[in-house]
Order: C-alpha cells, then sequence, then structure tokens
C-alpha cells in the first residue's frame, strides 16, 4: 500500500511517500508560507524520487489541523485534488496527533504546541501506551498560562515540541520547572513521514475520509468571520 503525505498545516511543508510502512522519500521545509508555491513541486519530486505515480499511490493523507487557515486550506485543496484527480482515497489526520507521532515510544507526557498567535497555542496532551498514543485531552486553542495550570496538576514529566516552543520556551520552563522538557530540532517541527506513517495505519483500518465534506480543523473561527459577526450582530454570514 503506497500512502503519499502532504503536511502544510503550519510554516513547514512537508512530503513524503509510504510504501507498506517504509519511507521512501521526504522533503521538508521550514522557510514560512510559500505553501502555494512549494508544496506541488515537492510532491512531484518525492513521487519522481521514489519511481512511483501519482496513479499508483492508494490514498493521500492530509494535515487536518489545526494551524494555518490558510495553509489548512491549501494542503485540503492540493490533497483533494490529488485524491479526485487520481481516482484514490483520502486519509485526514489531525496536525497535533501528527506532530506527536514524532516523539513514539517516549515515557511521559507528550505535548505538541502549534503557535496560534493572539497569545494563543494549538495544543492536546498524549501518553504512548505500548505501541499507541492516547490522547489525553481536547485539540485546545488556549492561553500558554492556562495551559501550564492545567498541566500542573500531575507530576510527570512533559515533553515539549512544535513551533510554539520557541515562543513559549522560557515561560514553560519558569513555571513547570525540571518537568518541562524540550526535544532537539530533529523531532521539533511536523513531518511528512510521521503523516505518512499514521496515514498508513488508518488506511490499513479502512478508516478514509469522505472526499467531498472532508473539512480542515479549525478549532477557532478567522479573524475574517470575528471581524464579519461584531459587524452584522444576529446575522448569518451564509
Amino acid at each position: 500500500m503506497i500512502i503519499l503525505s502532504v503536511d502544510s498545516a503550519t510554516p513547514v511543508a512537508a512530503v513524503a511517500v509510504c510504501q507498506d510502512g517504509v519511507i521512501l522519500a521526504e522533503e521538508m521545509l521550514n522557510v514560512g508560507n510559500t505553501h502555494s508555491v512549494q508544496l506541488m513541486p515537492m510532491i512531484a519530486d518525492v513521487l519522481a524520487k521514489s519511481g512511483i505515480e501519482i496513479k499508483e499511490v492508494d490514498a493521500v493523507a492530509v494535515s487536518q489541523g489545526p494551524g494555518s487557515f490558510t495553509g489548512l486550506r491549501i494542503g485540503m485543496a492540493t490533497a483533494k485534488g490529488l485524491a479526485q484527480g487520481a481516482g484514490i482515497k483520502l486519509i485526514t489526520v489531525p496536525t497535533l496527533d501528527s506532530l506527536a507521532e514524532n516523539l513514539w515510544g517516549l515515557s511521559g507526557l507528550v505535548c505538541p504546541i502549534l503557535n496560534a498567535k493572539k497569545n494563543e497555542v494549538y495544543s492536546a496532551v498524549y501518553r504512548f501506551n505500548g505501541e499507541n498514543a492516547e490522547r489525553l485531552s481536547e485539540y485546545l486553542a488556549i492561553a500558554p498560562a492556562d495551559l501550564i495550570k492545567e498541566l500542573g496538576k500531575n507530576s510527570e514529566n512533559i515533553y515539549f515540541l512544535g513551533d510554539g516552543v520557541p515562543v513559549y520556551r522560557e515561560m514553560l520552563a519558569e513555571k513547570l520547572g525540571e518537568r518541562a522538557r524540550f526535544v532537539k530540532a530533529d523531532k521539533m517541527l511536523n513531518s511528512g513521514s510521521a503523516l505518512a506513517i499514521l496515514g498508513y495505519e488508518k488506511a490499513l483500518k479502512g478508516e478514509f475520509a469522505e472526499l467531498y465534506t472532508a473539512e480542515p480543523i479549525y478549532i477557532r473561527k478567522c479573524e475574517a468571520q470575528i471581524r464579519w459577526e461584531a459587524a452584522h450582530p444576529g446575522e448569518c454570514a451564509l
């Protein structure tokens, strides 16, 4: 089974090709939000280097969010277009799940944090249980101080990763002390290979998304919607 992964939920653009659970090729760029320019050439490159044509792919796995609203829309539109054009399956994987997968098998709590701006982070808390990551919380858009308060309710070590770490590392270390652990740079950001493996595992279970109704996980409203609702109280935007 061949899975193509597409992740543009954050400033990182990441793609990979996985065949029967083995990563054949992977590319990642962390150069800013240039997904509309970079994503398709990256996909073409990993497929070519893998010696695989898009029609041979069984499913496209896309990072579903939360994350950048624009990045999520680009990734979802790209994945849906490829799936529809090639007549293949679509798989959606929550962005925080695939980020947590970078620390598969680690003992302790894993807490990916993405910079949601507006003094918030997107986050969730995980614990690895055997071969699987158990998610212990909802997907959150939360103020870092409130997240720290929740994490302070237990005594376990907490491993942080994600693009929110450089922004809030000092606060996390100050409030949580030695319990706050920070991963190295090679595990910090979203990975196309982690997304591809989770997509492969979903495909084995037959957990495919509906092509025409699958949507990103936004968690909170976009700025344009907030402003429209403030200017048109009681009205529907549709």
